[in-house]
């Protein structure tokens, strides 16, 4: 029996009944890298998007205790909204576009970076804050010099969690048929096809398991005097 992809590539005569077929894999290389590469650029542009707009949120909320609690509210209302539910709203207006898929990821990512960049920067001591307007620091190199530097610990392990996060949730990209690893999950369930369904799922944990080590090792390389302190 030979399966076709939502794209119209072939996925080959399979053995439907084994979870993993090491003879469909060998010969859909392509295919499960195409895959994984459209999985990993929704992360990185949804969690990159994420901070460019969670950092000035997060900025405003410390500057201005009360616009955090309605920051922090409005992200939170969003991060309630079921995956699903929100991309049924944003497809009649965008249609089946990759942005339908993205604004949602990003949405997602709101309160998980608002709230660590907040608890980063609060976590400054303020002794070292009065030492640096001390020295004549304007706010904004206050900020820059002094109070993102020691606040990185926090922000980058919101970046961990927003990212593992993301990867979880990229596999609805499926459902408009515009790819990632959730259209080999997609394919393999709808066919049937277990291997299919096997590839997506272990190459989705996999990722987000490199991807967790990999900010992992970042954190620990660019905040040397955490782990002294510790």
């Amino acid at each position: 029996m030979t399966f076709w992809g939502p794209r119209g590539w072939a996925l080959g005569v399979v053995n439907t009944e084994r979870w993993l077929w090491w003879e469909w894999v060998r010969t859909h290389p392509d295919d499960i890298l195409r895959a994984l590469r459209e999985h990993v650029v929704f992360t990185v542009v949804a969690v990159v998007g994420g901070l460019v707009l969670s950092a000035p949120l997060a900025f405003a909320g410390t500057r201005r205790p009360r616009l955090r609690g309605a920051i922090l509210g409005l992200a939170g209302a969003v991060y309630t909204i079921p995956s699903l539910a929100l991309f049924a709203i944003l497809v009649p207006v965008f249609g089946l576009q990759r942005i339908t898929v993205i604004l949602p990821l990003v949405g997602y990512t709101l309160l998980i970076l608002v709230r660590n960049i907040i608890a980063g920067l609060d976590g400054v001591s303020p002794s070292l804050k009065e030492a640096a307007d001390g020295m004549g620091f304007t706010p904004l190199a206050r900020l820059l010099r002094v109070e993102l530097p020691l606040a990185l610990p926090a922000i980058i392990a919101g970046v961990r969690i927003a990212t593992v996060t993301t990867i979880g949730l990229t596999t609805i990209a499926a459902i408009a048929g515009l790819g990632g690893l959730g259209q080999l999950i997609v394919v393999g369930l709808n066919r049937p096809m277990r291997t299919a369904v096997t590839v997506g799922a272990v190459l989705s944990v996999a990722l987000a398991v490199l991807a967790d080590l990999g900010l992992g090792g970042l954190q620990r390389a660019l905040t040397p005097w955490a782990r002294r302190e510790r």
